[in-house]
């Protein structure tokens, strides 16, 4: 997909950060942007900050696994064919393992997992009858190591490129493209929002979140990865790309890196 004119092109997690800084700039390309979050609010002022008007809200509560295919269904039906989702809805963590419930685990996972999952066997169908698609997923450099204070969130993120690489070569006798999408430290609210083990937001901007690549920047170089049909894009800089490529190849190494790491 080396051009978005007039793609509809669903973005979740739209109200801000990185998907709200996609849309923007896919706009700009000419595509017609699905916006999905739960804050309706939010939705509408993205859109109204993005170039043409072929844009559509579907506020969808993602965390409601069970009602995305029926939100999915009414979507389909008014909209038509999508030609790419971009499963970009998340939510982080901020507790240890032997602090956090499990019922934040599986929220965590609800959402950076089963809801990427529902909502792309939503729109596989007809991307399948079409044989033209393009699935993408959000993951993060935590989807390719573990790091202190990020049990859940780094479970989900390696849930969700396994899932896709399997999507991959499942579906490409029908001419599909999926990639998986692995950031660093972005500059968002990620960190803001993310979850404690009781449940309760973190509320502070992380050092490294905070100092972390400007997400136009990120979402300049995740839609040129796009644009030449890049199974992985890895968007990271400095040590936090050393540590994937040490993952693979120094892997000792890294995890005694990270036994020291002073997680946030």
């Amino acid at each position: 997909m080396n051009s978005f004119n007039d793609k509809v092109i669903w973005i979740t997690g739209a109200s801000g950060g990185i998907g709200e800084e996609l849309a923007r700039q896919l706009s700009k390309e000419g595509a017609k942007i699905i916006l999905t979050a739960r804050n309706v609010e939010k939705l509408n002022a993205v859109k109204e900050s993005l170039e043409g008007e072929a844009h559509w809200v579907y506020p969808i509560d993602l965390m409601q696994v069970a009602a995305i295919p029926a939100a999915a269904e009414k979507v389909l039906k008014e909209v038509g064919s999508v030609d790419m989702l971009i499963n970009n809805a998340g939510i982080s963590q901020r507790s240890e393992a032997k602090d956090t419930s499990l019922d934040i685990d599986r929220r965590i996972m609800e959402l950076d997992y089963f809801a990427a999952v529902a909502l792309t066997k939503a729109v596989l169908p007809k991307m399948i009858e079409r044989k033209n698609g393009y699935i993408v997923a959000i993951s993060s450099v935590a989807g390719k190591f573990g790091a202190p204070k990020r049990s859940a969130y780094a479970g989900a993120k390696h849930a969700i490129i396994g899932f896709m690489d399997a999507l991959r070569a499942e579906t490409h006798k029908y001419n599909l493209k999926v990639t998986n999408v692995t950031p660093g430290p972005v500059n968002t609210n990620i960190s803001i929002n993310a979850l404690h083990g009781d449940g309760k937001k973190h509320n502070v901007k992380d050092p490294m979140i905070a100092n972390g690549m400007p997400v136009d920047v990120c979402a300049t170089k995740i839609i040129r990865g796009l644009k030449k049909n890049k199974p992985e894009i890895l968007v990271a800089t400095g040590k936090v790309k050393f540590a994937v490529y040490a993952r693979r190849f120094f892997p000792r190494l890294l995890f005694k890196m990270l036994t020291t790491a002073q997680a946030t």
